[in-house]
């Protein structure tokens, strides 16, 4: 059972954010330090987190939650199968999008919001080593 009525975690679940998350501008911070040319949220189909001008590479950041990471994912005791429902389409979308954006010829990254909290360095490292140029 909820611990929230429900107009309280409507209220809750409207202050989560799809774009400008901590994950995001930590990364987007590092890029611009270095003089990385990225576009953050660019308008490109498939909806990637970054673009990689130079190396024609995009890059997803999944919360480890939204997009079911197969280390962290811990499904909900409450409402299991509009989660379910929900996560599962998820990430579906996300095969159908990197899958367009291969077939356009982009290099895909996926970098979860676990590695970003625990290896952040590692992750950084590899957004240099295959999405850019220095």
């Amino acid at each position: 059972m909820d611990n929230l009525k429900k107009e309280d975690r409507s209220k809750c679940m409207s202050h989560i954010r799809n774009k400008w998350t901590l994950p995001e501008r930590k990364i987007h911070f590092y890029l611009k330090s270095k003089k990385i040319k990225h576009k953050m949220h660019p308008k490109i189909k498939g909806s990637p987190d970054i673009f990689l001008s130079e190396t024609n590479t995009v890059v997803f950041l999944h919360g480890c939650f939204w997009h079911k990471c197969q280390k962290c994912f811990k499904m909900p005791n409450t409402n299991r199968s509009y989660w379910l429902l929900k996560i599962n389409r998820n990430k579906e979308r996300d095969k159908v999008n990197e899958q367009l954006l291969k077939r356009n010829r982009y290099k895909v990254i996926k970098i979860w919001e676990h590695q970003i909290k625990n290896q952040f360095y590692i992750c950084l490292k590899r957004l240099i080593e295959n999405g850019s140029k220095i």
